[in-house]
């Protein structure tokens, strides 16, 4: 028997296990519909020809008690999405925080990093430019989005004139 003949074998095995799980599987769910256990909008119906056996379901479904959170994972505090871009003049950060309002928001910004706190968003960012003017820092939030433009301190003269030496 070639390597091939084996492999097809072996994925025919799987396959007729899985048919069969998913089969009995479809008929608890069929049995607890019938019996009301299973709540919501549904309608199954058996397939039986000759060389097809399954079932095709229609409808929406609700096992057991519907979907809650936790309260702890609901009031911990997460950090929020930030996305950091600089240019020669700016350094701009975008800080995700959906359903805060804006009287919400602390934000503060020193000549390395920026705080944002916002009900149970916290996030601490390390600004990549260390020379920026933190207080003319500006904000505007929309959307449940934070935008941040710092702008750059401007160079002094002696910088803007530097010119590379050549050492011979």
């Amino acid at each position: 028997m070639g390597y091939f003949d084996e492999i097809f074998r072996d994925t025919e095995s799987h396959f007729k296990k899985l048919s069969e799980r998913m089969l009995k599987e479809m008929e608890e769910i069929e049995k607890a519909i019938r019996s009301g256990k299973l709540q919501g909008e549904w309608e199954v119906k058996p397939i039986e020809k000759p060389g097809v056996k399954g079932y095709v379901a229609h409808g929406r479904f609700q096992l057991g008690e519907p979907l809650t959170f936790p309260k702890q994972a609901i009031d911990e505090v997460r950090e929020p999405l930030t996305d950091v871009f600089e240019d020669k003049d700016h350094v701009k950060l975008y800080v995700e925080l959906p359903g805060v309002e804006k009287d919400d928001i602390q934000l503060n910004v020193t000549e390395g990093r920026a705080e944002v706190k916002a009900k149970n968003f916290y996030k601490v960012i390390d600004l990549p430019a260390t020379h920026v003017e933190f207080e003319k820092a500006t904000a505007n939030y929309k959307n449940g989005v934070l935008e941040v433009t710092i702008p750059r301190k401007k160079e002094t003269m002696s910088e803007e004139k530097k010119k590379a030496i050549k050492i011979e």
